[in-house]
């Protein structure tokens, strides 16, 4: 049986950056609190929590008074950081460069709507650490929308700013831009900035393509993984044969029978050294 792994899957860049602080970090010694799970892939954060990396809640942070807090990739909002100077708390921040960029739109988009009575709306995923560290950047409300029928909230009597959660898919975002062009009264009164990390973004061509080269796919990734979802679904889009599994005790044998080759791939936050363990783990299967 053929096994290949995509290598384009994986860490991207923010993921790396921030996984790469976190190990330097620890290993200057003491204990790093990281303000929820440092990746969505709990076999990644099972291993860095091996190193000395804590998982902590916002509600543990009053315990952690001259201590040293992770911020992750995904980002916080402003209140976070005020809180931690409140507490004495040394901050490590490795919000992604990206989501940095796309807070301070936010901002900017909140600025430019308040005087006319616009709305500022984000296509992402409610509850998200992403999107909260988004819609915590202002005071002012933020619409946040998932799925198409979310768009029957928004007035289209007045202005409308509309961006995206970094990591969503871009079809989506570009298939609601049109359906609000389209129900605005003024279109020329809608701003759109397409905000998607182009690094998530062009693995979605990439991996319709890997998925349809082979007669099996393994998609490895974790199971709160908002990103993982999408791109999993792309690799069914091309594959009908597509497992998704968080490591590699999830695999079964009756997938691979008859099968002759095997793509193994995964979401922004999988990483390398388990899409690995996965291949080996099925290439041990002898099927």
């Amino acid at each position: 049986m053929y096994i290949e792994i995509d290598d384009k899957s994986g860490f991207c860049f923010g993921v790396m950056e921030a996984i790469g602080k976190a190990e330097r970090a620890v290993a200057g010694g003491g204990e790093v609190y990281s303000l929820g799970d440092i990746v969505h892939n709990e076999v990644e954060v099972q291993r860095l929590e091996r190193s000395g990396l804590r998982t902590v809640s916002h509600g543990d942070m009053d315990s952690l008074r001259g201590k040293r807090l992770f911020i992750r990739a995904h980002g916080e909002p402003p209140a976070t950081y005020r809180k931690a100077r409140e507490l004495g708390i040394e901050v490590i921040d490795a919000t992604c460069p990206v989501v940095a960029r796309l807070q301070k739109r936010v901002v900017e988009a909140h600025e430019l709507m308040a005087p006319i009575g616009g709305q500022v709306v984000i296509l992402g995923k409610k509850g998200h650490a992403e999107v909260v560290g988004l819609t915590g950047q202002v005071d002012r409300p933020t619409i946040v929308v998932e799925k198409m029928a979310d768009l029957d909230a928004l007035d289209y009597g007045r202005p409308i700013y509309f961006l995206s959660q970094t990591t969503k898919s871009l079809t989506l975002f570009r298939e609601m831009r049109e359906v609000i062009l389209s129900r605005a009264d003024d279109p020329s009164a809608v701003t759109v900035h397409d905000t998607i990390c182009r690094q998530v973004a062009n693995r979605e061509s990439h991996l319709k393509e890997f998925a349809g080269r082979f007669d099996a796919i393994v998609f490895v990734c974790g199971r709160k993984s908002s990103n993982g979802k999408v791109l999993f679904e792309v690799c069914c889009s091309a594959n009908s044969r597509c497992y998704n599994i968080e490591d590699e005790q999830e695999l079964r044998r009756e997938w691979f029978e008859g099968v002759a080759s095997v793509g193994i791939c995964g979401a922004t936050s999988t990483p390398k050294w388990l899409m690995t363990r996965v291949a080996e783990a099925v290439g041990k299967l002898g099927v």
